[in-house]
C-alpha cells in the first residue's frame, strides 16, 4: 500500500523509461502550481532510465509540511522497488533540495541529485547547511545543479509574483 502522501499512481502500470527526466520534473512542478502548491517537481530514475516515481509538492493539499516533491518521490521509489536504498538511482528536482529533503536523500542513499534552480534562502545542498559537505554526513550523493536553471527560476518567480503583488 502506498504511503498516505504518495503521488497518485496506478499501481499496475509498467515502469516507464525516459531520456529526459528533468522535463518530467518540470511537468510535475507545473501541475503543483495549478494546485496552488509551490511549483517544485521531482522524479526518481533507476538504472536504464526507468522512472520509479514522480511527484510535485503537495504540502497545502495534504496539510503536511513534509510533503515536498522530493520526499514524495523518494518514498514512492522505495515502495516500488521494495527496499529502502536507492544508490543506483538519480533524483531530478526543479529546485535545490531543502535541508529536510537533502537529509532524506542521505537516508535513502540516493546515488545522484540533479536540480534546476539554486536556492540561496532555503537550499540544503549548495546553500544553507550544505549537508553533504559536513564531516558527519553518512552518504554523499553526486550533485549537479543548474539544470535548466533559468526555466526553474522563471516558474518560481511567476508563482510567487502572482501571490505577492499588492
Amino acid at each position: 500500500m502506498p504511503h498516505p502522501s504518495a503521488p497518485d499512481a496506478a499501481p499496475d502500470m509498467p515502469p516507464r523509461r525516459t531520456r529526459d527526466p528533468m522535463s518530467l520534473a518540470f511537468a510535475e512542478a507545473r501541475a503543483a502550481a495549478l494546485r496552488g502548491e509551490v511549483p517544485v517537481g521531482a522524479v526518481v530514475v533507476g538504472p536504464g532510465g526507468i522512472v520509479l516515481a514522480r511527484a510535485g509538492n503537495r504540502t497545502e493539499e495534504l496539510h503536511d509540511p513534509s510533503a515536498h516533491a522530493e520526499m514524495l518521490a523518494l518514498r514512492e521509489a522505495v515502495r516500488v522497488r521494495g527496499g529502502r536504498r536507492l544508490a543506483d538511482c538519480a533524483l531530478y528536482v526543479t529546485l535545490e533540495p531543502c535541508p529536510m529533503c537533502a537529509g532524506a536523500a542521505v537516508h535513502f542513499r540516493i546515488g545522484r541529485i540533479l536540480f534546476g534552480a539554486y536556492d540561496p534562502k532555503g537550499g540544503g545542498v549548495d546553500h544553507g547547511p550544505r549537508l553533504f559537505a559536513r564531516p558527519g554526513c553518512l552518504h554523499r550523493p553526486e550533485t549537479i545543479g543548474g539544470l535548466r536553471e533559468q526555466e526553474a527560476q522563471a516558474m518560481l518567480r511567476a508563482f510567487f509574483g502572482d501571490r505577492r503583488t499588492p
